[in-house]
């Protein structure tokens, strides 16, 4: 029985896409992401959404991220699992799939390690955009694993950060961000001892850690006026980054609120806490009004939007770069009853 073209899955792999991504700079295109999120997230209310479906272990959680509009519907496997390293494993591994609304035919699967923390840095760097105040020059960036650098690179080439204060309690991370990243013209990377001397003066505070615990990172006295703060580590029930107090302190905004509410650093707050969706902003197409001293806050967990912004993108290029392969994924047929057919 033959299996036609039109049925075959776009598939790229990890040596593809890292390949593709090196070839077109990390900056590059995380620069092309900004108006596909922009775009998805000022049509909101189009998609249906949920909270991501969640398996929770003692050791970590595995967790599918979908969501669609009218014509496209995506999913992301991804995984949270903090002592991996220990093993020499990723905390954090993904794949994706893109699917046609349609048909519900896949269109193409690939792999979203890589994505993932591209997406997550390119989603930072757009939310500093519309709330911290304008023309940032310093960020604190406090975890110094493997979403580091990406959130360096976002931060000064979205956004022209130039200096970059650094934290982990692991020393070999920090050295490992710098060594990585120094090619880079125009930026200035400083190791810092603690996490207080990291936050001294900049104007945004990015945090990215990987304890599956409530954590305390960043305390109310590192807070200084005007900065905005951006937490990207707090990603499951019982994971947070910050002092409660903190959040007192600014305005609040996140991605999705249900999912929040659950997941982020709002989790342990009453049900009457005000926060702001993101997407309220970005519908706007303008800056948050703010004033020099006010504090911002973006709570984000990570949502499947964006996980559907940059699929449509790679697939996009894909097209245009002629990359990936086209595989059998599902089963087309001269007679599409006669599935049994497949095996004789």
């Amino acid at each position: 029985m033959e299996i036609y073209d039109s049925a075959k899955t776009l598939y790229i792999d990890l040596e593809t896409m890292a390949k593709f991504i090196k070839d077109v700079g990390v900056a590059n295109i995380m620069d092309k992401l900004i108006p596909y999120l922009e775009e998805d997230f000022s049509n909101w209310d189009e998609f249906a959404k949920i909270p991501r479906p969640t398996h929770h272990s003692p050791v970590g959680v595995n967790e599918l991220m979908p969501v669609g509009n009218s014509e496209t519907f995506t999913c992301k496997y991804v995984n949270g699992h903090p002592d991996n390293p220990k093993d020499n494993k990723l905390t954090v591994v993904a794949i994706g799939i893109l699917c046609d609304v349609a048909d519900g035919y896949p269109k193409m699967l690939c792999e979203m390690t890589l994505l993932t923390a591209i997406r997550t840095a390119a989603n930072s760097a757009m939310a500093a955009k519309y709330l911290a105040k304008e023309n940032p020059q310093s960020m604190a960036l406090i975890g110094n694993g493997c979403q580091s650098e990406f959130q360096v690179i976002a931060f000064h080439s979205l956004l022209g950060v130039e200096e970059f204060n650094l934290y982990d309690i692991d020393e070999k991370a920090t050295d490992k961000l710098i060594e990585n990243l120094s090619h880079i013209e125009g930026i200035t990377l400083n190791k810092c001892a603690s996490t207080k001397e990291a936050c001294l003066g900049v104007d945004i505070i990015t945090t990215v850690t990987a304890d599956k615990k409530f954590s305390t990172i960043l305390t109310k006295d590192m807070i200084e006026k005007g900065v905005h703060i951006n937490c990207v580590g707090g990603d499951c029930p019982g994971k947070t980054e910050l002092e409660s107090d903190i959040l007192y302190m600014g305005d609040v905004y996140v991605e999705f609120e249900p999912q929040s509410r659950i997941e982020g650093e709002i989790q342990h707050m009453d049900d009457d806490f005000k926060v702001t969706e993101i997407a309220d902003v970005i519908k706007t197409g303008k800056r948050i009004d703010r004033a020099e001293d006010d504090i911002t806050i973006f709570d984000s967990v990570g949502f499947a939007l964006e996980d559907f912004s940059i699929l449509r993108l790679i697939y996009d290029m894909a097209g245009e770069n002629n990359i990936g392969k086209k595989e059998s994924l599902v089963p087309a047929m001269d007679d599409c009853k006669n599935l049994y057919g497949l095996l004789k």
